[in-house]
């Protein structure tokens, strides 16, 4: 029996941890005697540092340290790269030569005793370059695609390119066709906490306190930088303020934290400044894509052309999964996809929420509503004409899809039905009213974690993992699923996260967190109780003495024979008669098997209104409906909570989100809050997410699927192509500006 846990709306535990100010950020992690550091970044796009004069700002009052090239430690750099690495090319190696790759990056790094004399003397500093002109625009004449290295090798999760049937044939004689680019700006992240980190060694073991989304891997590529064993290094990491896939990497302001700390003999507290967070702590990259639909009158797909390229850097080949769900999202014969790369003088991109599917479902929904009304069909009737059995690019069936459902509850929740289907129909007094529509989609995910829990003689248990929590619930709903298998109340479980010498969790991204972490968590749960039964037999103080292993059961958090009626002896009973704490260590993982014969995705249908001021071309999205399936839901408030934030997301993507460069130098000419826009609550609209019941038995043991990235998939199309309802106007960029629509 189980206490019903799972499924409830329960409030967060840590809540008032967070709202009273207790819960720590890796920048309150103050040490004795502690100093600061603060970066100097390049200003130069590329070229060579040619001489660094410190003497001026050495003499300053409180100046501890300035390191440079010149006099840094020369780093190991042994070789480690983890799955949230880019697979091609090597990380920056910072302050180990004179070059410099991209505008920001860090040149020099100085040491004071107060923040405010560090920032002073690093201001000062006075640098020398051989600057040239750095490439920083994909659409330069002499930017050429290259093929990704990592993309072409077997088993990669993104595919170079990928064909079945005769698309271009079947495009060429299409009754209905289409064939249009889209181009979708640089992101950042700009989560609320900025990057921080507090170094301190003891003797040759180090301690960071690290925003960091992946311990585990900030802790093995720390070790491998400065050469030392993984287990002298601890990375603690109880709260993160927001993150985005920001702090999925471990970036170079990490090493040069450490860096200082071992050069100056004290410890070191390093916190970024928001413009420096435009620099060297990754983007969602610029992308360039085409799309062609090819269909029959009835709307039928009969081809379907899906090219995508991103930027990178020049010295790491970053990827991700822009056009793999044109194989699988919709019905179709003939499928062509085909991802490229191009490099650039820029600093490597970085996975940022819903990485690749955001964007290429942007542009592939974007054409599903163009062919629409091309058609004169409803947007959610074609998408039902083509919606498919299987998985058409594996072969293989669904583990479960859920998207038809998603558009009868999204359709009805939001009154598409109310729609006039003709462009510039609806209006609001002068205002134009537009409403749109897309699909969502987002892989389930499941990666290899650890748990460890353990029994207490006061009934509690404590459940420990290397996890992370940006703000998601990852407290709450862990909790959630101790208790629930355990059989205990949510008081009686306290759940640990965020250090690395907890049992191993995979990176907190890519909406896995719950499907890796929470199966890891049940089966320590059922290790557990595996463990205090078998010690409870063999006790003869225990009142399960004697009784066959396979006849224990256990009933709201205690032992009994099998189809005994009579309570049994508690968990905190059965370790006051052991003596000592009852723990017990467990993984999961995904079954292989059950991976090579089924597709595991979540799916939704988001639908959004939007009016448009046509004298001033002001956009505001007015209301927007997501409807999910991600199988079953561990805590309903916080998963609306979740979509609720990708909606927010999805609304900046599509109308305020760009990260402009000057081409001269590769300078970020907006890296600040005043210049780079993102929704504020004047912006955020009514908002609603619905769950439709889905049942998944093969995706994992807790049949769940991840939100955080669904939830912003659908919302930039859906937005557009509200905005093309209202006016009438197509606009294939993002974000959509006023001057996009302004001719209306």
């Amino acid at each position: 029996m189980t206490t019903g846990v799972i499924g409830k709306p329960l409030p967060r535990v840590d809540g008032r941890a967070k709202v009273s100010g207790s819960a720590r950020y890796a920048a309150d992690f103050n040490q004795p005697g502690q100093v600061y550091a603060v970066i100097v970044s390049a200003t130069v796009g590329l070229g060579r540092v040619t001489d660094i004069d410190s003497t001026a700002i050495e003499v300053m009052p409180g100046i501890i340290a300035v390191i440079t090239h010149r006099n840094a430690p020369r780093l190991a750099y042994d070789e480690h790269k983890s799955y949230i690495d880019p697979a091609v090319g090597e990380r920056l190696h910072v302050l180990q030569d004179d070059r410099v790759r991209f505008y920001g990056q860090p040149v020099a790094i100085v040491v004071a005793d107060t923040l405010d004399r560090a920032e002073r003397a690093a201001a000062a500093l006075n640098i020398a370059y051989e600057a040239e002109r750095p490439i920083v625009d994909p659409l330069e004449r002499n930017v050429e695609p290259i093929v990704p290295e990592a993309a072409t090798r077997e088993g990669s999760w993104v595919h170079a390119d990928s064909s079945r049937g005769d698309p271009d044939g079947a495009l060429a004689s299409a009754p209905a066709k289409l064939d249009e680019a889209y181009d979708i700006a640089r992101e950042n992240h700009n989560p609320m906490e900025p990057h921080a980190t507090v170094a301190a060694w003891a003797g040759d073991r180090l301690t960071l306190w690290s925003k960091s989304q992946f311990v585990v891997n900030e802790q093995a590529e720390i070790a491998a930088i400065f050469g030392i064993p993984v287990a002298n290094v601890q990375v603690i990491c109880p709260f993160i303020g927001g993150a985005f896939g920001t702090s999925l990497r471990t970036w170079p302001h990490v090493t040069l934290a450490a860096m200082a700390a071992r050069q100056v003999g004290r410890a070191v507290k390093l916190v970024l400044t928001r413009k420096q967070m435009f620099f060297t702590t990754g983007h969602r990259p610029r992308t360039l894509q085409r799309v062609a639909l090819g269909a029959a009158p009835d709307g039928k797909l009969v081809s379907l052309i899906h090219e995508g390229s991103g930027e990178t850097s020049r010295y790491e080949e970053f990827i991700e999964a822009l056009t793999n769900a044109s194989g699988y999202m919709y019905s179709c014969p003939n499928v062509r996809t085909e991802y490229r790369l191009r490099p650039l003088d820029i600093g490597t991109p970085n996975h940022m929420r819903g990485p690749g599917e955001a964007s290429g479902i942007f542009a592939l929904e974007c054409a599903m509503d163009e062919l629409a009304y091309a058609l004169a069909i409803d947007p959610v009737e074609l998408r039902r004409r083509n919606e498919p059995a299987i998985d058409e690019a594996e072969n293989k069936p669904f583990s479960s899809r859920s998207l038809m459902k998603c558009y009868d509850v999204g359709s009805d929740r939001f009154g598409w039905a109310n729609r006039t289907y003709e462009p510039r129909s609806m209006r609001d007094g002068r205002l134009l009213i537009g409403m749109g529509v897309a699909s969502a989609s987002y892989p389930a995910y499941q990666a290899p974690a650890s748990a460890r829990v353990r029994l207490r003689a006061d009934g509690s248990a404590e459940v420990e993992v290397a996890a992370s929590d940006m703000g998601p619930g990852t407290y709450t709903s862990m909790t959630q699923v101790a208790a629930e298998m355990l059989g205990l109340t949510l008081e009686q479980v306290h759940f640990r996260l965020g250090r690395s010498d907890y049992p191993p969790a995979p990176s907190h991204g890519g909406s896995w967190t719950m499907a890796s972490v929470g199966s890891a968590i049940r089966a320590a749960c059922l290790a557990v109780k595996t463990e205090a039964a078998r010690r409870a037999v063999v006790d003869e103080r225990s009142p399960v003495f004697g009784v066959a292993h396979e006849e224990v059961e256990w009933v709201d958090g205690r032992a009994r024979r099998r189809g005994d009626a009579a309570p049994g002896p508690s968990y905190g009973e059965l370790v006051t008669i052991a003596g000592a704490p009852i723990e017990a260590e467990a993984s999961s993982g995904r079954d292989p098997e059950i991976a090579k014969r089924y597709s595991m995705h979540a799916f939704g249908a988001v639908f959004a209104e939007v009016a448009v001021d046509p004298d001033v071309g002001t956009i505001r999205v007015r209301r927007a409906v997501g409807a999910y399936g991600i199988g079953r839901v561990v805590n309903p408030r916080l998963a609306r909570s979740q979509c609720t934030g990708g909606m927010i997301g999805g609304i900046g993507m599509a109308l305020m989100e760009r990260t402009v460069l000057d081409p001269r130098d590769g300078r970020p000419v907006n890296a600040h809050m005043a210049d780079y826009l993102v929704p504020v609550n004047l912006d955020i609209p009514m908002l609603e997410a619905h769950f439709v019941e889905e049942v998944d038995p093969h995706v994992n043991p807790l049949g769940v699927k991840g939100l955080g990235e669904i939830a912003l998939v659908g919302m930039a199309p859906a937005i557009a192509n509200a905005v093309f309802h209202a006016t009438g106007k197509r606009v294939r960029t993002l974000p959509i500006r006023i001057e996009d629509v302004l001719s209306v």
